[in-house]
C-alpha cells in the first residue's frame, strides 16, 4: 500500500491513531479508506477502529462530537478534517433493518466480521504498516470480487440499504458480485422498500455522480432492484424509438448510454439525465412514425412525483423537473426569437440544460451542431445583453398617466422583449413604443 503523498488528512489520521496508541489502545485505520489505498485511489475520508471505549476517546482529544456513543462512535475533529473513531464491536440483532438493538464491545476480529463486504472489512496498522485481514478481503480485492462478509442474506437483513451499496461498489470498482451475494440481492430486492426514502435517494445520488452510473443501473436492473426503487425507469425497457433519430435502441438503452456520458455531474443534472425521457413510455404512439408527443410535459409531472417520493428538497425538485420539461426546447434554439433565446440562456439551470442536451445527442444520433451553435452563442453574450437594465418601471408608467393594473405586466414584458431584440435601446424609445401600442 502506498500512503498518499502530501495528504494532510492522512497525516491527521495517523496522529489520531498515535494518540490512541500512546494511551495504550489498539488503533487501526478501517474500512473504505484501506480499500481505496490498496486500490491506489484517494480515500474520501479516514475512519479509525479502536479498542478504546467512547468515553476514553472523548477524554483523549480536545474536540469530539458524540454522534453515536451507544454504538461506540465518536467524531474527532481536527484541522485536517473529521475522523470517525469507533470502538471494536459486535452488533446485536437488527430490529429495524438499519440499527442493531445493542452492541458488544469486543475485539477487532469480531468488528471485521460485522461489516458489510470483505473489501470494506480490512484494517491497516500504522505501527507495523501491516494489513489486518480477517475475512479474505485482500484476495477479493485482487480478484475483483464483491462478497458479503459471512452469510450474505444475514448481512442484507441487518441493513437493507446494503442491497444498493453492493451494486454501487461493484459498479464503481468494476467488480463482479460473488454468486451467493448476488443471489441474496435478487432474493431480498423487495426489502429495499423498507429503507427510508432519504437513504435510498442518497445512495442513488452516489451511483449517478461517481462515474459508473450506467453499470450501476444495469446491475440494478439485473438484480430486480430497479423495479423496486424506480419502476418508472424499468418501464423504459422495450419502448421502441424511431430509428432515424435513435439508432441506439429503446428508451432504456438510450438512457443508459446517456448516463454513461455523465462526467463530473451535479446531482440535479444527474437526476435530470436519468429522468429526461421518463414520460416516453406513457406517451408512445404509432402514427407516421413512432412519436412521443408531449413526453417532456408528462415527464415533468412524473419527475415531480418521483422527487417527492425520494424526499428531495424543493430546490432540487424544481431544478430537476425544469430540466426534464425543457430538454426538448434546446433543439429549436436556432429558430427562436432573440428575446426567448436570451431568457433561456439567463436561466440559473441553463448550463446543466445545455450539458443535458449534449449528452442526449451523444446517446442518440451524435449530431452536435446545434449544441455547439448554442454554446458559442451563450459564450459570446455579454451580461448586459442577457439581463439589460429596465428602460421603464411601473413608476415611469404611472408618471406617463397610466393607472396601475394587470396591463403593467404586459407592457413591461413587451418592453423587455423589444430591448432583448435590439428594437429599443433607451428610455425615450421605450416611452414612444408604449404610447404607440397602448394609447391612453
Amino acid at each position: 500500500m502506498n500512503p498518499p503523498a502530501n495528504d494532510e488528512r492522512w497525516r491527521g489520521a495517523l496522529e489520531v491513531c498515535r494518540v490512541l496508541s500512546d494511551a495504550g489502545h489498539r488503533a487501526l485505520l478501517a474500512g473504505g479508506c484501506v480499500r481505496d489505498l490498496l486500490l491506489d485511489r484517494a480515500p474520501k475520508d479516514y475512519d479509525i477502529a479502536t479498542s478504546a471505549r467512547p468515553e476514553a476517546v472523548a477524554k483523549l482529544f480536545e474536540s469530539v462530537i458524540s454522534v453515536g456513543a451507544a454504538f461506540g462512535v465518536q467524531i474527532v475533529t481536527r484541522a485536517e478534517g473529521n475522523y470517525e473513531v469507533a470502538t471494536f464491536r459486535r452488533d446485536g440483532p437488527y430490529v429495524d433493518g438499519r440499527h442493531p438493538s445493542r452492541v458488544e464491545f469486543l475485539g477487532e476480529e469480531e468488528d471485521a466480521k460485522r461489516r458489510d463486504f470483505t473489501i470494506n472489512a480490512l484494517f491497516f496498522d500504522p505501527e507495523t504498516e501491516a494489513i489486518v485481514d480477517y475475512v479474505g478481503g485482500q484476495a477479493d480485492l485482487r480478484d475483483g470480487i464483491l462478497r458479503a462478509v459471512g452469510n450474505a442474506r444475514a448481512r442484507f437483513e441487518e441493513d437493507h440499504l446494503r442491497l444498493l451499496r453492493a451494486v454501487r461498489f461493484a459498479a464503481r470498482l468494476g467488480f463482479a458480485i460473488e454468486i451467493k451475494t448476488r443471489e441474496a440481492i435478487v432474493e431480498g430486492a423487495a426489502s429495499i422498500r423498507k429503507t427510508s426514502a432519504e437513504r435510498v435517494r442518497d445512495e442513488l445520488t452516489k451511483m449517478l455522480i461517481e462515474g459508473s452510473a450506467k453499470q450501476a443501473f444495469e446491475l440494478m436492473d439485473e438484480t430486480g432492484l430497479l423495479t423496486e426503487v424506480l419502476p418508472e425507469i424499468a418501464q423504459m425497457k422495450g419502448v421502441e424509438q424511431p430509428p432515424e433519430y435513435h439508432p441506439e435502441g429503446d428508451v432504456f438503452v438510450h438512457t443508459l448510454l446517456l448516463l454513461d456520458a455523465l462526467k463530473d455531474a451535479t446531482p440535479t443534472l444527474a437526476f435530470g439525465a436519468l429522468l429526461h425521457d421518463v414520460g416516453k413510455p406513457r406517451t408512445q404512439t404509432y402514427e407516421d412514425r413512432i412519436r412521443f408527443n408531449l413526453h417532456d410535459k408528462v415527464g415533468a409531472r412524473l419527475t415531480e412525483k418521483i422527487c417527492g417520493r425520494l424526499r428531495m428538497s424543493n430546490q432540487d425538485t424544481e431544478r430537476i423537473t425544469w430540466l426534464v420539461e425543457q430538454h426538448m426546447r434546446v433543439a429549436t434554439t436556432p429558430q427562436m426569437r432573440e428575446s426567448k433565446l436570451k431568457r433561456l440562456v439567463r436561466q440559473d439551470g441553463f448550463n446543466e440544460l445545455l450539458e443535458l442536451f449534449r449528452i442526449d445527442c451523444i446517446a442518440s444520433h451524435n449530431k452536435l451542431e446545434t449544441y455547439q451553435w448554442l454554446k458559442d452563442y451563450a459564450d459570446n453574450l455579454q451580461p448586459e445583453e442577457v439581463c439589460p437594465q429596465r428602460l421603464l418601471t411601473g413608476r415611469d408608467l404611472i408618471a406617463m398617466g397610466y393607472r396601475p393594473s394587470a396591463l403593467f405586466k404586459e407592457i413591461l414584458i413587451a418592453l423587455e422583449d423589444a430591448q432583448l431584440e435590439g428594437q429599443i435601446t433607451n428610455s425615450e424609445e421605450a416611452r414612444t413604443m408604449v404610447r404607440q401600442r397602448w394609447a391612453l
